[in-house]
């Protein structure tokens, strides 16, 4: 296997979590020889030790390990390092185990024998979900910054705006009158740097979107 030439493209990073040391073995040459940055846990517990220092876009994980299996470890794994994509690990018998692991938000599951190719095209497909996920947390908190830049006010008539409503029916609702609710409603275009007022509704949702990790 060679390693991924794609221009200006960062490696990979990896967290490999499996108690037997000869699948971690393997599993390293194998990724370190596509390009692949690794990291290796023989234990959920030691993965979460260091994920304060580790920023890993992938996680392989075994199913089945004697301290924690993986099943249990995906939810707080999913806290933990939340934009990162998750491939289980898992014998023949583990089959309904790691279906269930992708209800609970794995992106994949391989079995054991498993081979290169199937390993590799799981992590790029984990990598570019995980990419996805950082994509749109940085533009979900781009726009929550915009939009706390508002007063209360402010954010009262912009809410209401994004709803569709006329000057008119704010001033009415709010009970200002229609030149007041103008002046804000300038004051929101500027601030945020609205062009339209499709282009505010569409910061809203952004800012309103679910943590990327769990929808």
């Amino acid at each position: 296997m060679t390693p991924d030439t794609t221009p200006n493209r960062p490696p990979i990073v990896i967290a490999v979590v499996d108690d037997d040391e000869a699948v971690r073995d393997a599993l390293t040459v194998l990724l370190e020889t596509a390009g692949h940055r690794i990291h290796t846990f023989a234990s959920g517990p030691a993965l979460f030790e260091a994920l304060d220092q580790v920023e890993v876009d992938v996680v392989l994980l075994d199913m089945r390990m004697p301290e924690i299996g993986g099943l249990e470890l995906l939810e707080p794994l999913g806290r933990a390092a939340p934009d990162a994509g998750v491939v289980m690990i898992t014998g023949h018998g583990d089959v309904p185990m790691a279906v269930r692991a992708l209800h609970r938000g794995a992106v994949d599951f391989v079995e054991k024998p498993f081979s290169d190719t199937r390993i590799l095209s799981a992590v790029e497909r984990a990598a570019e979900l995980a990419a996805g996920r950082r994509a749109r947390r940085t533009r979900r908190d781009e726009a929550r910054a915009i939009l706390a830049r508002l007063t209360p006010r402010e954010t009262e008539v912009m809410s209401m705006v994004s709803r569709g409503l006329a000057s008119k029916q704010i001033a009415g609702l709010l009970e200002l009158s229609p030149r007041t609710v103008e002046i804000h409603r300038q004051h929101v275009m500027a601030k945020t740097g609205a062009g339209s007022v499709a282009e505010l509704v569409r910061m809203v949702v952004r800012a309103e979107l679910a943590d990327p990790a769990q929808g």
